[in-house]
């Protein structure tokens, strides 16, 4: 009770009128005249908007990318070290230029696999046109040396032991395995290389050729079922898009060779 009648004693201090404000922080000066200048002129609102912005703390990919500058997503100028140097880009040449020749082999395996199955063909067509064996009146088949046809028929025979031996149809499998699997890796790394070094990509020849060659790719890898079926157009169909596709690897050779002319003149090792 005493200390209740002591604190009623105090003098009471002057309370200063309560001004009510808002919860939200206190606007700097800048996004002040931004917002008063919104009515005035959007697209200068917007610019202030994106300066204030590029000049925060944060780093910039913590903001929202589709308000900044398409120059501030380019891969260049060093952040990518050694991905931007010289080593890095003639990885891709000197890798494609390994899987032309590994190609062209993939091609010869196949055609090697095709001749296993197609020679079984021959042979029998030749059979037909064997003519029978003459027998003496006992009944005895008459000895003779051996016609043409049946010597045809041997050399086949022989020639269809050796492919076999080969195992062509496994060592094509794995050939197009690899081709499928690295080709259309280091197709795509081909790009993203590029865009390392200079930030963009270059639509042109050499590209869409690329593309095609490892579309091709695929395609042709897409047939194997229906080649495992026996489907004679599937394989056929097979051969004619792996031979467009040598084609296309061809032509891009000279193409490519100018592309590492200029790795050779716009960068520096490693």
């Amino acid at each position: 009770m005493a200390a209740t009648l002591s604190l009623l004693k105090l003098p009471i201090l002057p309370q200063k009128p309560h001004h009510p404000q808002s919860k939200l922080s206190v606007l700097s000066n800048p996004t002040k005249q931004i917002l008063s200048n919104e009515s005035i002129n959007p697209p200068k609102l917007f610019t202030e908007t994106i300066h204030h912005l590029k000049s925060a703390s944060l780093p910039l990919t913590t903001l929202a990318l589709p308000f900044l500058d398409t120059k501030d997503a380019l891969a260049v100028n060093g952040e990518f070290g050694i991905f931007e140097g010289r080593s890095f880009a003639l990885l891709h040449p000197i890798v494609m230029g390994g899987f032309f020749f590994y190609t062209l082999w993939a091609g010869y395996l196949g055609w090697q696999w095709r001749r296993v199955r197609t020679i079984q063909n021959e042979i029998n067509e030749v059979k037909k046109q064997v003519k029978p064996t003459p027998v003496t009146p006992q009944g005895k088949p008459v000895e003779a040396a051996p016609s043409p046809v049946e010597l045809k028929i041997q050399q086949l025979t022989e020639e269809r032991k050796e492919l076999l031996k080969g195992s062509y149809r496994d060592r094509h499998f794995n050939a197009g395995s690899i081709l499928l699997g690295f080709g259309v890796l280091e197709a795509v790394g081909g790009g993203v290389n590029t865009w390392f070094r200079t930030g963009k990509l270059f639509p042109g020849p050499h590209l869409f050729a690329g593309a095609a060659i490892t579309v091709l790719w695929a395609a042709a890898a897409a047939l194997v079922p229906s080649m495992q079926k026996g489907s004679e157009t599937a394989r056929n169909l097979h051969i004619a898009l792996n031979a467009v596709n040598v084609i296309l690897f061809i032509w891009q050779i000279p193409t490519g060779i100018e592309i590492v002319f200029k790795v050779f003149e716009f960068t520096k090792w490693p």
